[in-house]
């Protein structure tokens, strides 16, 4: 194991710990996430499909989100692990959409139309202030962001999910910002 290799699995340790502790003692954060996320669109008419995720484990909530965004008539979609090493695919999601168990346990699409999202909504498990996320080491989002580049890709997260910094890699790429209960944190 190489050392950024260890520095990985440590923070990746110490983040999923944090995360479950904000998981714990959040109320009403998937809602407010979710707020500041519309009113950002608000400002944004050339951003009309949108990939959130199925939640798992102690990730924010971003079903609030999707609904509100399906209700506006946004075109929403999934990610769908295809193989390992490989970009995602984000097949069509609606709130009636009949979902199945994919690879790691999250829910996806049983059917439905493929699509390429305007704007990429992640998942985490802690990110920086310069946009570094740090996910599961899979390297699916990172794989995913530059296959579709360009792509808008921001975060969604709890607040209490950041940290100094993160190690990382040329291939792990940056997002352009994180959305959280208290509001879009931008990168810089």
């Amino acid at each position: 194991m190489n050392d950024i290799t260890a520095k990985k699995q440590a923070a990746r340790k110490a983040a999923m710990a944090a995360r479950k502790l904000a998981h714990d003692s959040a109320t009403g954060a998937g809602g407010a996430a979710a707020g500041h996320l519309l009113a950002w669109l608000e400002t944004k008419p050339e951003i009309t499909s949108i990939s959130g995720y199925m939640p798992i484990h102690s990730e924010l909530d971003i079903l609030p989100a999707m609904r509100a965004l399906h209700a506006r008539g946004y075109a929403i979609s999934v990610p769908v692990i295809m193989a390992k090493a490989q970009p995602l695919r984000f097949r069509r999601w609606t709130p009636e959409t009949t979902l199945i168990k994919g690879p790691f346990g999250a829910m996806v699409p049983k059917t439905g139309a493929w699509q390429r999202p305007d704007l990429l909504l992640c998942p985490m498990l802690a990110f920086d202030g310069s946009g570094q996320r740090m996910g599961y080491g899979g390297g699916f989002y990172d794989r995913t962001i530059a296959a579709l580049s360009p792509v808008r890709a921001l975060g969604y997260a709890y607040a209490a999910q950041q940290v100094e910094s993160l190690p990382h890699e040329a291939t792990d790429m940056a997002l352009e910002g994180i959305i959280t209960e208290n509001g879009i944190i931008w990168s810089g």
